[in-house]
């Protein structure tokens, strides 16, 4: 399985109009970088059979701009194991029942997406700061008990943009 790991691009703070975290959006900002960085994406081949999502708002838009440019076999479908506080041991259960052979975008946040990409590629104490906008390849391994498998790539929204320049 080939594991794309992408966290939401630039949102907005919370502030008097927007108090629920859940409700945050994407900046105008934060929305050109995506569709920019898709583009990257596009240019280089990549393709998602599944495109899964934390239904926190800033995610959600971030995942449907990827799939103006990556068009998903399947539907984007929101995932609570997503969330910046989900349960990981439940994300790769239902990691596990997909073909192996699939390729997958998850969509998601702070440091939850970091801690993941350390848990699957080292046994030991790996740090990753996934930047907003940041992007990353798995090459997943096995996913029962636990996720592992190596990492292919890790870009800043900044590489992504120099592949289309």
């Amino acid at each position: 399985m080939d594991l794309f790991i992408l966290r939401h691009g630039e949102a907005g703070r919370s502030s008097a109009t927007v108090k629920d975290d859940s409700k945050r959006t994407l900046t105008v900002d934060g929305e050109k970088e995506i569709k920019d960085i898709s583009k990257g994406m596009k240019e280089l081949g990549i393709e998602f059979d599944y495109i899964f999502t934390s239904p926190l708002l800033r995610a959600k838009q971030t995942a449907e701009l990827v799939s103006k440019i990556i068009v998903s076999k399947n539907p984007i479908k929101e995932m609570d194991e997503l969330k910046p506080e989900g349960n990981k041991l439940q994300l790769y259960n239902k990691l596990s029942n997909l073909k192996q052979d699939s390729s997958v975008l998850l969509v998601g946040h702070e440091p939850y997406l970091s801690e993941l990409i350390g848990e699957t590629i080292s046994s030991g104490e790996c740090r990753i700061d996934l930047k907003k906008a940041g992007f990353a390849r798995i090459r997943v391994t096995a996913i029962l008990p636990k996720l592992r498998g190596e990492l292919r790539w890790l870009f800043t929204p900044k590489h992504l943009k120099r592949i289309v320049k």
